[in-house]
């Protein structure tokens, strides 16, 4: 099993501490964490930092983490300068970047964005071969639907070779297969239940298979949403609160059944399930009090998990 961290991007106006968030992130590899990662979110009540800028910020700690997003709604982002951004990044931090990506459905405000909902996932898939091709081939000269490049050249490439691992969700089982098909591995929602991830992966091996390619090669993540509390109340309250405000409040009440809260015990139990469920990387998250919560799940929850 291997682990994963947020990072802390709540942050009202002005009061951002760049000596606490660095030590923050020092201390999550002190406690064994693998990597640390952020969401994507432009619109909002909930004063969250941007999530590109919060990686970069990452990077400069002297540390060895890994860094990582999920999921950048890609088609909300021009290809072409996100994947000169994402290049950036995985060489000012030597080779850390890990990709997450999503279509973002059909729910999003694709007016502010100069776009509609239409065909969302031909664009989708459109810009993930734009930025493939922008990282790996020295001349691009792509002919798509949404985006065409004419003998585009891009430098530099990331440090990572062919590039940085590109993960990809989705819950339905058109999305779970795209995955296996265009992806470096396989990320599960922090929305969705253990059960319906289980059900996710068992689509995901099988499509896998059915393109030979090897599953032990193809790794598997999701995101929990965790509270740990000796006060199981406290722990569900205050979790609804932060789920509100992050998502806003008609959307976020409904997710308190994917949440992991409660006293240790229980939180073992809850992240065992989705360990057993086939997540070899499982991304903990905090929606409060996030550096109190960082030491009581690496002391009490961690070591516990097999």
């Amino acid at each position: 099993m291997r682990f994963a961290i947020s990072l802390p991007q709540g942050c009202p106006d002005g009061t951002f501490d760049p000596a606490a968030f660095a030590a923050y992130v020092l201390r999550a590899e002190e406690l064994g964490f693998e990597s640390a990662w952020v969401m994507d979110q432009t619109f909002g009540r909930a004063p969250r930092l941007n999530a590109l800028e919060t990686m970069t910020f990452a990077a400069a700690c002297p540390t060895r983490l890994r860094l990582g997003c999920s999921v950048w709604i890609s088609p909300l982002h021009q290809p072409a300068q996100l994947a000169k951004s994402l290049s950036t990044l995985d060489q000012l931090s030597r080779g850390r970047l890990e990709i997450g990506l999503g279509s973002g459905g059909q729910y999003r405000m694709f007016s502010a964005f100069g776009m509609t909902g239409d065909h969302l996932i031909t664009r989708f898939t459109e810009g993930i071969e734009v930025m493939r091709a922008l990282w790996t081939q020295p001349e691009v000269s792509f002919d798509g639907r949404f985006y065409q490049l004419r003998e585009a050249t891009m430098e530099p490439k990331p440090v990572q070779k062919p590039t940085p691992p590109i993960w990809l969700g989705g819950a339905a089982k058109p999305a779970v297969r795209r995955a296996a098909r265009l992806g470096d591995g396989f990320f599960g929602a922090g929305s969705s239940t253990t059960a319906a991830f289980a059900e996710q992966v068992t689509v995901l091996r099988q499509a896998l298979a059915e393109q030979g390619r090897d599953p032990a090669a193809f790794p598997v993540a999701k995101r929990i949403y965790i509270a740990i509390d000796d006060d199981a109340e406290r722990a569900r309250t205050r979790m609804a609160e932060g789920l509100a405000e992050v998502y806003g409040p008609a959307f976020g009440s409904k997710l308190m059944p994917v949440t992991v809260t409660g006293p240790a015990e229980d939180c073992v139990r809850g992240v065992q399930a989705v360990a057993d469920a086939g997540a070899e990387l499982i991304l903990l998250t905090a929606l409060f009090d996030e550096t109190a919560q960082l030491e009581r799940l690496a002391a009490e929850v961690i070591p516990h998990i097999t």
